[in-house]
Protein backbone atom coordinates (compact mmCIF):
# COMPACT_ATOMS: atom_id res chain seq x y z
CA UNK A 1 0.00 0.00 0.00
CA UNK A 2 1.14 3.25 -1.02
CA UNK A 3 0.79 5.74 1.69
CA UNK A 4 0.24 9.47 0.93
CA UNK A 5 2.03 12.44 3.03
CA UNK A 6 -0.67 14.50 4.75
CA UNK A 7 -1.82 17.44 4.29
CA UNK A 8 -0.33 20.39 6.15
CA UNK A 9 -3.07 22.12 8.48
CA UNK A 10 -2.73 25.31 6.22
CA UNK A 11 -3.90 23.62 3.47
CA UNK A 12 -6.72 22.15 4.84
CA UNK A 13 -7.67 25.49 6.19
CA UNK A 14 -7.09 27.05 2.08
CA UNK A 15 -9.08 24.11 0.59
CA UNK A 16 -12.06 24.71 3.26
CA UNK A 17 -12.01 28.08 2.92
CA UNK A 18 -12.20 27.99 -1.04
CA UNK A 19 -14.78 25.17 -0.77
CA UNK A 20 -16.51 27.64 1.77
CA UNK A 21 -16.65 30.80 -0.59
CA UNK A 22 -18.05 28.76 -3.55
CA UNK A 23 -21.70 28.53 -1.44
CA UNK A 24 -21.07 31.50 0.74
CA UNK A 25 -20.87 34.17 -2.06
CA UNK A 26 -23.82 32.91 -4.34
CA UNK A 27 -25.97 33.21 -1.14
CA UNK A 28 -24.48 36.43 -0.38
CA UNK A 29 -26.55 38.34 -3.72
CA UNK A 30 -29.29 35.70 -3.40
CA UNK A 31 -30.07 36.99 0.41
CA UNK A 32 -29.89 40.79 -0.85
CA UNK A 33 -30.38 42.79 0.81
CA UNK A 34 -29.50 42.64 4.15
CA UNK A 35 -29.48 46.46 5.12
CA UNK A 36 -31.02 49.32 3.81
CA UNK A 37 -30.59 50.87 -0.02
CA UNK A 38 -29.78 54.40 -0.51
CA UNK A 39 -30.94 55.83 -3.10
CA UNK A 40 -28.21 59.22 -4.16
CA UNK A 41 -30.37 62.13 -5.63
CA UNK A 42 -28.00 64.46 -6.92
CA UNK A 43 -30.54 67.47 -7.00
CA UNK A 44 -32.41 69.25 -4.32
CA UNK A 45 -35.19 68.50 -2.14
CA UNK A 46 -38.83 69.44 -3.70
CA UNK A 47 -38.08 69.28 -7.60
CA UNK A 48 -38.98 66.42 -10.01
CA UNK A 49 -36.21 63.87 -9.30
CA UNK A 50 -36.86 64.32 -5.53
CA UNK A 51 -40.76 63.68 -6.44
CA UNK A 52 -40.35 60.86 -8.55
CA UNK A 53 -37.58 59.39 -6.60
CA UNK A 54 -39.40 58.95 -3.17
CA UNK A 55 -42.04 57.66 -4.94
CA UNK A 56 -40.06 54.57 -6.44
CA UNK A 57 -38.47 54.63 -3.52
CA UNK A 58 -41.59 53.24 -1.38
CA UNK A 59 -42.92 50.95 -3.75
CA UNK A 60 -38.93 49.29 -4.19
CA UNK A 61 -38.53 49.13 -0.35
CA UNK A 62 -42.15 47.22 0.01
CA UNK A 63 -40.80 44.53 -2.89
CA UNK A 64 -37.56 43.97 -1.02
CA UNK A 65 -38.50 43.82 2.17
CA UNK A 66 -36.07 46.58 3.15
CA UNK A 67 -35.63 50.52 3.68
CA UNK A 68 -35.04 52.76 0.89
CA UNK A 69 -33.58 55.79 1.49
CA UNK A 70 -33.56 58.55 -0.77
CA UNK A 71 -30.33 60.59 -0.20
CA UNK A 72 -30.49 64.23 -1.74
CA UNK A 73 -27.00 65.67 -2.14
CA UNK A 74 -27.34 68.56 -4.81
CA UNK A 75 -24.47 70.56 -6.18
CA UNK A 76 -22.42 71.75 -9.15
CA UNK A 77 -25.79 70.21 -11.41
CA UNK A 78 -25.56 66.97 -9.71
CA UNK A 79 -21.56 66.45 -9.89
CA UNK A 80 -21.51 66.47 -6.13
CA UNK A 81 -24.17 64.28 -5.46
CA UNK A 82 -22.89 61.61 -8.91
CA UNK A 83 -19.04 61.88 -7.80
CA UNK A 84 -20.11 60.83 -4.21
CA UNK A 85 -22.37 57.80 -5.28
CA UNK A 86 -19.36 56.64 -7.61
CA UNK A 87 -16.98 56.79 -4.64
CA UNK A 88 -19.34 54.03 -2.35
CA UNK A 89 -18.64 50.80 -1.99
CA UNK A 90 -19.51 48.52 -5.28
CA UNK A 91 -21.98 46.26 -2.74
CA UNK A 92 -25.20 47.18 -4.08
CA UNK A 93 -26.24 48.93 -1.35
CA UNK A 94 -26.19 52.60 -3.47
CA UNK A 95 -27.81 53.55 -6.43
CA UNK A 96 -27.49 56.87 -8.18
CA UNK A 97 -30.43 58.85 -9.84
CA UNK A 98 -28.71 60.03 -13.16
CA UNK A 99 -30.13 61.70 -16.15
CA UNK A 100 -28.54 62.54 -20.02
CA UNK A 101 -27.39 65.76 -18.00
CA UNK A 102 -25.80 64.49 -15.19
CA UNK A 103 -24.28 61.31 -17.52
CA UNK A 104 -23.62 62.34 -20.61
CA UNK A 105 -23.33 66.01 -20.32
CA UNK A 106 -21.66 66.83 -17.43
CA UNK A 107 -17.83 65.16 -18.22
CA UNK A 108 -17.32 67.40 -21.14
CA UNK A 109 -18.55 70.60 -19.35
CA UNK A 110 -16.83 69.78 -15.91
CA UNK A 111 -13.46 68.36 -17.03
CA UNK A 112 -12.10 68.39 -13.09
CA UNK A 113 -14.92 65.99 -12.05
CA UNK A 114 -13.20 63.43 -9.88
CA UNK A 115 -14.67 60.39 -12.27
CA UNK A 116 -16.13 59.03 -15.86
CA UNK A 117 -19.89 58.24 -15.19
CA UNK A 118 -19.35 55.54 -18.31
CA UNK A 119 -16.56 53.96 -16.56
CA UNK A 120 -17.60 54.07 -13.21
CA UNK A 121 -21.07 53.09 -12.99
CA UNK A 122 -23.35 50.69 -14.60
CA UNK A 123 -26.98 50.77 -16.27
CA UNK A 124 -29.96 49.53 -14.29
CA UNK A 125 -33.04 50.95 -15.76
CA UNK A 126 -34.04 53.95 -18.28
CA UNK A 127 -37.40 55.11 -15.75
CA UNK A 128 -38.92 57.76 -17.39
CA UNK A 129 -38.14 61.12 -19.94
CA UNK A 130 -40.41 64.43 -19.87
CA UNK A 131 -40.11 66.94 -22.37
CA UNK A 132 -39.12 70.72 -21.50
CA UNK A 133 -41.40 73.32 -22.11
CA UNK A 134 -41.14 76.70 -22.81
CA UNK A 135 -42.38 79.42 -20.29
CA UNK A 136 -42.61 82.74 -19.38
CA UNK A 137 -44.11 85.05 -16.59
CA UNK A 138 -47.52 86.32 -17.02
CA UNK A 139 -46.55 89.76 -16.47
CA UNK A 140 -44.67 89.14 -19.89
CA UNK A 141 -46.24 90.25 -23.07
CA UNK A 142 -45.40 86.93 -24.66
CA UNK A 143 -48.12 85.34 -26.44
CA UNK A 144 -46.63 83.05 -28.61
CA UNK A 145 -42.70 81.77 -29.38
CA UNK A 146 -42.80 83.92 -32.69
CA UNK A 147 -43.72 86.88 -30.05
CA UNK A 148 -40.48 86.34 -28.47
CA UNK A 149 -38.52 85.69 -31.42
CA UNK A 150 -39.72 89.21 -32.35
CA UNK A 151 -38.73 91.05 -29.39
CA UNK A 152 -35.02 89.16 -29.18
CA UNK A 153 -34.08 90.48 -32.98
CA UNK A 154 -35.45 93.94 -32.03
CA UNK A 155 -33.77 94.26 -29.15
CA UNK A 156 -30.91 91.85 -29.20
CA UNK A 157 -29.09 92.44 -25.40
CA UNK A 158 -32.71 92.76 -23.83
CA UNK A 159 -33.21 88.55 -23.58
CA UNK A 160 -31.74 86.36 -20.64
CA UNK A 161 -33.52 83.06 -19.63
CA UNK A 162 -33.03 81.10 -16.69
CA UNK A 163 -31.89 77.69 -15.38
CA UNK A 164 -31.28 75.31 -13.04
CA UNK A 165 -28.22 75.42 -13.30
CA UNK A 166 -25.04 75.39 -16.19
CA UNK A 167 -25.16 72.00 -18.29
CA UNK A 168 -28.76 70.91 -17.54
CA UNK A 169 -31.23 69.88 -19.78
CA UNK A 170 -33.08 73.42 -19.50
CA UNK A 171 -29.62 75.76 -19.97
CA UNK A 172 -29.30 73.74 -23.35
CA UNK A 173 -32.48 73.98 -24.14
CA UNK A 174 -32.00 77.27 -24.52
CA UNK A 175 -28.96 77.68 -26.01
CA UNK A 176 -30.22 75.58 -28.95
CA UNK A 177 -33.39 77.80 -28.42
CA UNK A 178 -30.63 80.81 -29.41
CA UNK A 179 -29.31 78.99 -32.52
CA UNK A 180 -32.62 77.94 -33.93
CA UNK A 181 -34.46 80.86 -33.49
CA UNK A 182 -31.19 83.51 -34.53
CA UNK A 183 -31.39 85.25 -31.24
CA UNK A 184 -29.37 86.23 -28.16
CA UNK A 185 -29.86 85.79 -24.44
CA UNK A 186 -27.84 85.48 -21.56
CA UNK A 187 -28.21 82.63 -19.15
CA UNK A 188 -28.79 83.23 -15.80
CA UNK A 189 -27.90 79.97 -14.00
CA UNK A 190 -29.42 79.31 -10.17
CA UNK A 191 -28.81 76.51 -7.96
CA UNK A 192 -32.12 74.28 -8.88
CA UNK A 193 -35.22 74.38 -10.63
CA UNK A 194 -37.31 75.84 -7.47
CA UNK A 195 -35.30 79.33 -7.32
CA UNK A 196 -35.17 80.10 -11.43
CA UNK A 197 -39.27 79.32 -10.88
CA UNK A 198 -39.89 81.41 -8.37
CA UNK A 199 -37.38 84.48 -10.46
CA UNK A 200 -39.45 83.91 -13.11
CA UNK A 201 -43.30 84.26 -11.28
CA UNK A 202 -41.73 87.48 -9.76
CA UNK A 203 -40.08 88.73 -12.90
CA UNK A 204 -37.10 89.18 -12.39
CA UNK A 205 -36.00 87.07 -15.44
CA UNK A 206 -38.36 86.58 -18.21
CA UNK A 207 -37.91 83.01 -19.15
CA UNK A 208 -37.13 79.92 -18.82
CA UNK A 209 -37.41 76.45 -20.04
CA UNK A 210 -38.30 73.84 -17.26
CA UNK A 211 -39.36 70.27 -17.21
CA UNK A 212 -42.78 69.05 -17.98
CA UNK A 213 -43.60 67.71 -14.05
CA UNK A 214 -42.60 71.06 -12.66
CA UNK A 215 -44.39 73.70 -14.52
CA UNK A 216 -47.93 71.65 -15.03
CA UNK A 217 -49.44 72.93 -11.84
CA UNK A 218 -47.99 76.43 -11.88
CA UNK A 219 -49.46 76.48 -15.77
CA UNK A 220 -52.72 75.52 -15.50
CA UNK A 221 -53.09 78.21 -12.04
CA UNK A 222 -51.64 80.78 -14.38
CA UNK A 223 -48.72 81.43 -12.68
CA UNK A 224 -46.57 81.03 -15.72
CA UNK A 225 -47.88 80.66 -19.80
CA UNK A 226 -46.57 77.95 -21.89
CA UNK A 227 -45.54 79.07 -25.42
CA UNK A 228 -44.22 75.33 -26.32
CA UNK A 229 -43.11 71.60 -25.71
CA UNK A 230 -39.95 70.68 -26.80
CA UNK A 231 -40.98 67.76 -28.21
CA UNK A 232 -42.44 65.87 -31.25
CA UNK A 233 -45.63 65.63 -30.30
CA UNK A 234 -48.00 67.54 -27.72
CA UNK A 235 -48.68 66.57 -24.40
CA UNK A 236 -52.11 65.77 -23.00
CA UNK A 237 -51.85 67.44 -20.04
CA UNK A 238 -50.97 70.64 -21.84
CA UNK A 239 -53.14 69.97 -25.16
CA UNK A 240 -53.23 73.94 -26.01
CA UNK A 241 -49.63 73.78 -25.70
CA UNK A 242 -48.03 73.58 -29.27
CA UNK A 243 -44.99 71.80 -30.12
CA UNK A 244 -41.93 73.58 -30.71
CA UNK A 245 -42.28 72.46 -34.35
CA UNK A 246 -45.75 74.14 -34.20
CA UNK A 247 -44.78 77.31 -33.18
CA UNK A 248 -42.26 77.75 -36.06
CA UNK A 249 -39.03 76.60 -34.73
CA UNK A 250 -38.53 73.41 -36.99
CA UNK A 251 -36.61 69.92 -36.28
CA UNK A 252 -36.46 71.75 -32.81
CA UNK A 253 -37.04 68.81 -29.61
CA UNK A 254 -35.00 68.21 -25.68
CA UNK A 255 -36.58 65.51 -24.06
CA UNK A 256 -34.76 64.29 -21.26
CA UNK A 257 -34.33 60.83 -20.26
CA UNK A 258 -33.73 59.81 -16.77
CA UNK A 259 -32.76 56.62 -15.10
CA UNK A 260 -30.72 54.97 -12.49
CA UNK A 261 -27.06 53.41 -12.01
CA UNK A 262 -24.44 51.78 -9.97
CA UNK A 263 -20.94 51.17 -9.32
CA UNK A 264 -19.37 49.11 -11.51
CA UNK A 265 -18.03 46.00 -9.99
CA UNK A 266 -21.80 45.48 -8.76
CA UNK A 267 -22.74 42.17 -8.21
CA UNK A 268 -24.74 40.98 -12.06
CA UNK A 269 -27.32 39.27 -9.99
CA UNK A 270 -27.73 42.23 -7.84
CA UNK A 271 -28.61 44.36 -10.79
CA UNK A 272 -30.40 42.32 -12.37
CA UNK A 273 -32.55 41.95 -9.09
CA UNK A 274 -33.05 45.53 -8.66
CA UNK A 275 -33.26 46.12 -12.42
CA UNK A 276 -36.55 43.73 -12.95
CA UNK A 277 -38.01 44.62 -9.17
CA UNK A 278 -37.93 48.55 -10.62
CA UNK A 279 -39.16 47.47 -14.07
CA UNK A 280 -42.16 46.08 -12.51
CA UNK A 281 -42.53 48.76 -10.56
CA UNK A 282 -42.63 50.84 -13.35
CA UNK A 283 -45.30 48.89 -15.78
CA UNK A 284 -47.74 48.19 -12.74
CA UNK A 285 -50.49 50.54 -13.82
CA UNK A 286 -51.03 51.44 -9.92
CA UNK A 287 -47.64 53.37 -9.98
CA UNK A 288 -47.37 54.13 -13.62
CA UNK A 289 -50.85 55.88 -14.25
CA UNK A 290 -50.67 58.85 -11.33
CA UNK A 291 -46.68 59.13 -12.45
CA UNK A 292 -47.61 59.89 -15.78
CA UNK A 293 -50.75 62.05 -14.76
CA UNK A 294 -47.83 64.36 -13.56
CA UNK A 295 -45.86 64.39 -16.68
CA UNK A 296 -43.63 61.38 -16.72
CA UNK A 297 -43.49 59.54 -19.81
CA UNK A 298 -43.08 55.94 -18.44
CA UNK A 299 -39.84 53.81 -20.08
CA UNK A 300 -39.00 51.01 -17.99
CA UNK A 301 -35.93 49.94 -20.35
CA UNK A 302 -33.79 47.05 -19.19
CA UNK A 303 -29.60 47.86 -18.72
CA UNK A 304 -28.91 46.90 -21.99
CA UNK A 305 -31.59 49.14 -23.80
CA UNK A 306 -30.42 51.42 -21.10
CA UNK A 307 -26.33 51.00 -22.11
CA UNK A 308 -27.13 51.71 -25.36
CA UNK A 309 -29.06 54.99 -25.04
CA UNK A 310 -26.56 56.03 -22.52
CA UNK A 311 -23.65 55.38 -25.22
CA UNK A 312 -25.43 57.35 -28.20
CA UNK A 313 -26.50 60.18 -25.76
CA UNK A 314 -22.89 60.96 -24.02
CA UNK A 315 -21.58 61.02 -27.96
CA UNK A 316 -24.04 63.97 -29.11
CA UNK A 317 -24.07 66.04 -26.06
CA UNK A 318 -20.28 66.13 -26.17
CA UNK A 319 -20.24 67.25 -29.98
CA UNK A 320 -23.10 69.91 -29.26
CA UNK A 321 -21.22 71.12 -26.00
CA UNK A 322 -18.24 71.54 -27.71
CA UNK A 323 -20.60 73.17 -30.80
CA UNK A 324 -21.88 75.52 -28.52
CA UNK A 325 -18.82 75.99 -26.28
CA UNK A 326 -20.18 75.27 -22.93
CA UNK A 327 -17.55 74.26 -20.25
CA UNK A 328 -16.79 75.07 -16.52
CA UNK A 329 -13.32 75.45 -15.76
Amino acid sequence: MIKTKPKSLLAIALMAGTIASAFVMPAHADAYPQKPITIVVPFPPGGTADGFTRGLAQELGKRLGQSVIVDNRPGANGILGSAYAADRPADGYTILYGSGSTLAVNPYIYPVANFDPLKDMVPLVITHQMPNVLVVGESTTYQTVQDLIADGKANPDKLSFASAGTGNSMHLAGEQFKTAAGIEMLHIPYKGSAESLNDIMGGRVPLMFNNLPSIVGLVKSGKLRALAVTDSKRSPLLPDVPTMEEAGVPGFTNVIWVGLVMRNGTDPKIINRLSTEIRDILKDPEFSKPTEALGYEIIASTPEEMNQVWQKDSKEMGDLTQKLGIRVN
